[in-house]
């Protein structure tokens, strides 16, 4: 597969992270409603999901608890996922000049079960050099939040990651800091200590600034 350059002039991948409890996925919406009033075709998906294999393996991955997974085994379980939903949505709406947003993407495999796991940060990179086939964000939005923010806003049911604790989601802070940290032209941080709307604003200003 080839580079995303290469792929699509005008289209744009467009990847919310953050630790859980950081808001992003309610920002999703806003997000692709805000693009297609610039008048982009715009596709939403989340990773792992958004393909019948994709959304399968995420049951496994995140509310059935009681099946034990290795770290290794989780690892490549969301490394499949994320190559179906590549291969199914992602790099057909690039290719034909679609904006693409993705409720996570590779960034949170290397800080889930790299920085913050028991993997090599590195070797679960360099796995999803091959499931995405090369195909990189143009831009990462970065949700920060003080973990003990995220842990307060959680009012519901948790699924594996979730229930992994407070100090997993410090671990996980600093891995997604670092890892913004090492790749300021394609990471963005997002203060999301804020309220909706207001985050909301700091993204779309965020993305007309990189990606005009």
């Amino acid at each position: 597969m080839a580079d995303v350059p290469h792929l699509r002039p005008k289209a744009r991948f467009i990847v919310l992270e953050g630790i859980d409890g950081s808001g992003k996925s309610s920002q999703v919406a806003p997000l692709v409603e805000w693009l297609r009033g610039c008048g982009h075709a715009v596709v939403a998906c989340r990773d792992p999901g958004a393909t019948p294999a994709g959304d399968a393996i995420r049951q496994i991955l995140l509310h059935r608890q009681e099946i034990p997974l290795a770290p290794t085994t989780e690892m490549l379980l969301y490394m499949a996922a994320r190559a179906q939903l590549v291969s199914a949505v992602i790099a057909p709406a690039l290719e034909r000049g679609a904006w693409v947003v993705s409720d996570r993407y590779l960034p949170a495999n290397i800080v889930y079960q790299g920085h913050a796991g028991a993997l090599d940060p590195e070797v679960v990179r360099a796995v999803g050099g091959i499931a995405t086939g090369g195909i990189a964000p143009d831009l990462v939005l970065l949700l920060d939040l003080d973990p003990a923010a995220a842990t307060a806003r959680m009012d519901r049911p948790l699924d594996r990651l979730e229930s992994r604790g407070d100090q997993f989601r410090h671990r996980l802070r600093a891995g997604y800091l670092r890892e913004a940290a090492a790749a300021p032209e394609r990471f963005e941080i997002v203060d999301a200590t804020a309220d909706m709307v207001t985050v909301g604003e700091q993204i779309r200003a965020a993305v007309a600034r990189r990606l005009d």
